[in-house]
């Protein structure tokens, strides 16, 4: 992602995406566009709060300036509190992740459900439009003329032979299977949520996104990655 081009000076936005497998971090201009690359570590292990603040610190470190931080976390999330985060750490529950962050680093802090936040960075705001993203486990995100439902977990929802949408098309099972199998499976999700929530518009995202071959249903898109660091600008949209 090339930096954003003549962007106004400020207010500048941190953007933390919180993966399963990876911790990724950019800049982006009041416009939304980004004024530095892309940086990522590995997520560390055992996830705690701890251990995912001091990952942080030389990721952020490199980035330059900013004046607010936005941040997406893989779990349900509630007034900047983390209610679950299945694929890091139980220590997670009930913990206080924007204000954790914004005594870090001193700055104002906005945290939200991962896949809603990559939403943010793919949505056309028209009508019911939905995400789901495909990484460690399965995110989901909905939203209505561009409204946020918030923490919608699909992912943890029964799907076929008592397994979890997570447990049939999450990493774990792109491993077991393999990727055409798997490709397979994403088509079964994608046939089962289509006719029950019938989106103008799906958008498929997250790091194994990539792994999609053949064609897909004329509603249904994949989007790049990155949206989950760039949709971190709507988190900010109602600041003066």
């Amino acid at each position: 992602m090339a930096p954003s081009a003549s962007a106004p000076a400020s207010p500048r936005t941190l953007a933390i995406d919180i993966g399963g497998t990876g911790l990724k971090a950019l800049v982006l201009a009041p416009d939304g566009g980004a004024l530095t690359e892309r940086a990522r570590v590995e997520t560390p292990r055992p996830a705690t709060p701890d251990a995912l603040l001091t990952a942080l610190k030389p990721l952020v470190a490199g980035l330059g300036d900013f004046d607010r931080i936005s941040v997406g976390f893989p779990g349900v999330v509630v007034d900047g509190v983390t209610r679950s985060a299945p694929n890091l750490h139980e220590t997670w529950a009930g913990f206080d992740l924007a204000r954790a962050i914004s005594d870090a680093w001193r700055k104002p802090a906005r945290v939200l459900n991962d896949a809603g936040v990559q939403g943010y960075g793919a949505i056309e705001g028209h009508g019911v439009e939905m995400l789901l993203t495909l990484g460690t486990g399965m995110g989901c995100a909905v939203y209505v003329d561009g409204k946020y439902v918030p923490n919608l977990e699909l992912a943890h929802h029964p799907f076929r032979n008592r397994r979890t949408y997570e447990e049939y098309v999450g990493v774990a099972a792109l491993e077991e299977v393999g990727k055409k199998k798997w490709n397979k499976r994403v088509r079964k999700v994608i046939a089962q949520v289509l006719p029950i929530w019938n989106p103008r518009r799906l958008y498929l995202g997250g790091g194994n996104a990539k792994h999609l071959k053949g064609d897909l249903p004329p509603e249904v898109a994949i989007v790049a990655n990155v949206a989950g660091l760039l949709g971190g600008i709507a988190l900010w949209r109602d600041a003066v």
